[in-house]
């Protein structure tokens, strides 16, 4: 089914699953265990899809129900079609981590953006990849700048930086 082979794609393994529970404090358990009844509004110990519906609304925001459901989808890994605490635990770790990476980004682009103009110069970033640890080769450097730069005028702006850092990180990974 299209909707499991979704969600094997985006969950985390059962051991990350296990070792982000086991790391979090007692003080983020109890944060998280407030904001677990924000949501759900029954107190049943589950957040449907009308309950997170509600409340995102609630705070301004307007998702789709196809949204909401991709939402739950990506953290309920016994396919109840809710959300239980430990779920909602992993959900908010990931959603963590994933500011916590956008951050990195954003300065990491202040740094290289020395001049503060909106935008870094192709040949900046190239000295700057020349000179990481792992070695990228000419070719390699000349693909990732021609793939990002989506204008063509051999300067990155914060979204073009963006998309040649994560195609950076998938390549690093294979």
């Amino acid at each position: 089914c299209l909707i499991h082979f979704y969600k094997r794609m985006t969950a985390f393994s059962e051991a990350d699953r296990r070792q982000i529970l086991e790391s979090l404090t007692q003080a983020e358990l109890e944060t998280f265990k407030e904001a677990f009844t924000v949501f759900d509004k029954n107190h049943d110990g589950t957040i449907t899809t009308k309950e997170l519906s509600t409340v995102m609304r609630s705070l301004g925001q307007n998702p789709t129900d196809a949204e909401v459901q991709d939402m739950i989808n990506e953290v309920d890994v016994d396919g109840s079609g809710s959300v239980e605490f430990p779920e909602f635990c992993v959900m908010m770790v990931k959603k963590m981590r994933e500011s916590d990476t956008e951050n990195e980004v954003q300065e990491a682009y202040r740094v290289f953006d020395k001049e503060r103009t909106g935008y870094i110069a192709a040949s900046e970033l190239r000295m700057i990849f020349a000179a990481l640890p792992e070695r990228l080769s000419e070719v390699e450097i000349d693909e990732m700048l021609r793939t990002a730069d989506k204008d063509g005028n051999g300067r990155f702006d914060y979204e073009e930086f963006k998309m040649m850092l994560g195609a950076e990180h998938r390549r690093s990974m294979l």
